[in-house]
């Protein structure tokens, strides 16, 4: 079971860290050169369909982790320090992402649909530097997390 939990656990957080890498390094310069008008749909057809799957990401990453905690060290009293690090990095990520996809994403959504341009391209702003966070939390988190029984 444990390994189980362990392979969910990594998909995870393959998919959310790496699905924010692409947005960031590759789909962002890819749409640069796009005018407001196409480039802000673009980005929001791409957040409506990465958003349930970051959000199913968070909340397998969120329930794995416990139970491997549980399972394998009896609680988190008796859990390793970089056990207690991913734990803790990890649960600011979700708030960011909470705070992502319930306050910025729907004042962005709402923006686009409304053909408000300007107003649109401020919220997606914000989205980025909450990803930008988000990804730089992910990276440190995977390291820890790879690394962290060899201490």
């Amino acid at each position: 079971m444990l390994a189980f939990l362990l392979a969910v656990h990594m998909l995870a957080a393959v998919f959310w860290v790496g699905g924010m890498a692409f947005a960031h390094f590759v789909l962002r310069p890819a749409a640069m050169p796009l005018d407001p008008p196409m480039r802000l749909p673009l980005w929001r057809r791409v957040f409506e369909r990465f958003f349930p799957w970051a959000g199913t990401a968070v909340i397998a990453l969120l329930v794995t982790g416990i139970a491997m905690v549980v399972m394998d060290f009896g609680g988190f009293q008796n859990a390793a320090l970089y056990v207690s690090l991913m734990m803790s990095i990890g649960i600011v990520m979700m708030l960011l992402f909470g705070h992502l996809y319930f306050a910025l994403w729907p004042r962005f959504r709402r923006a686009v649909d409304a053909g408000a341009f300007p107003d649109a391209a401020n919220a997606l702003a914000q989205i980025r530097r909450t990803v930008t966070i988000n990804l730089a939390l992910g990276v440190i988190t995977i390291v820890i997390g790879g690394t962290g029984r060899y201490w």
